[in-house]
């Protein structure tokens, strides 16, 4: 590899190789299982920020959930920093992986204890991971609400969460995220419950972040322009599968798969008038199990045949690093 070659090659930091999440149905788990994720495959890489697109129930935070060891997965492989996830925990411990490994979630005031400051919030995580002592916390914690935005920080971290705004709630959960100095972030829809004035402000602070400090961002998401937006690739997930995944521009630009093509005509535009007709069959939406066959997509599919019932469609590379998965391309 020459020099020009090994500067563009990204590190990855965190590698999932055909990811499965099972999950019981009611009370017994023996033939009653609902499949959340499936066959699922990506890399998250130093300073870029992967999006996963999908509409709810499609398992873009059962992912996540994995990926911070709250779910234990049914099967696949995770390697982190290049050694399989158990051996690196069993290594180097679960405090550790979970400092590397934060999670911004999509409720910031939910994520807030009301009964503690903003200091406490931002100061626990600085003390618990040995990144400050009792005597230096006040003055990190500081720099870490004016490295956000939120500024005077000496007034902000007398706050407790009910007097901030939604905006400024977010920005202390990414104050606290970041806090550890972690590699990777994985941010559940950091956006969805915030005003959209506020959105952008808030997707330009992790883009700083990312840009700036080398963070690696899994960025969830139900709005495939934001991903465009922020993330250098996008994954289109439908009932637990990637059905469209490559670099951002590509994917959003050149839709492949009917279900990208979907969401992307969904998009508000400027300047448009009048309804839009959407390009989608009426149907429902399935639970998808260990044993259901063909694609997940061909009850809303407005091109599905009879294949698409019977099998599932191979990944399909429609350009240099843009696949998808479908029997009409």
């Amino acid at each position: 590899m020459d020099d020009s070659a090994a500067m563009n090659k990204k590190e990855t930091i965190l590698s999932i190789k055909n990811l499965v999440m099972d999950f019981a149905i009611g009370h017994s788990s023996k033939g009653n299982v609902m499949r959340a994720v499936n066959d699922v495959s990506f890399d998250l890489n130093k300073g870029e920020a992967l999006a996963i697109v999908g509409e709810s129930g499609s398992g873009k935070s059962t992912g996540a959930r994995i990926l911070t060891r709250i779910y234990k997965e049914t099967a696949g492989k995770i390697s982190f920093k290049g050694k399989p996830l158990a051996d690196y925990v069993s290594e180097n411990g679960a405090l550790e992986y979970a400092r590397q490994v934060q999670m911004i979630f999509q409720d910031p005031f939910g994520s807030l204890n009301p009964v503690h400051t903003i200091h406490h919030h931002v100061a626990r995580p600085l003390l618990i991971h040995k990144r400050a002592t009792k005597r230096d916390v006040s003055q990190k914690v500081y720099e870490l609400l004016e490295l956000v935005g939120l500024s005077p920080a000496v007034e902000t971290a007398q706050k407790y969460p009910h007097e901030l705004s939604g905006g400024q709630r977010q920005r202390v959960a990414i104050a606290r995220a970041i806090a550890v100095d972690p590699e990777v972030i994985l941010a559940d829809e950091p956006i969805s419950m915030l005003d959209v004035s506020v959105r952008l402000g808030i997707l330009n602070l992790m883009a700083d972040l990312k840009d700036k400090h080398g963070i690696a961002f899994m960025y969830i998401t139900h709005d495939i322009a934001t991903a465009r937006y922020f993330a250098e690739k996008t994954a289109v997930m439908y009932v637990g599968h990637m059905v469209e995944w490559g670099h951002s521009d590509s994917v959003t630009q050149n839709p492949q798969h009917p279900y990208s093509k979907l969401l992307l005509s969904a998009v508000p535009e400027v300047g448009r008038r009048g309804k839009r007709e959407l390009s989608v069959k009426k149907g429902d939406i399935p639970l998808w199990k260990p044993s259901s066959v063909g694609c997940p997509y061909a009850s809303r599919c407005p091109v599905a045949t009879e294949v698409c019932t019977q099998e599932m469609p191979e990944a399909t590379e429609v350009q240099a690093g843009h696949f998808a998965r479908c029997h009409h391309l």
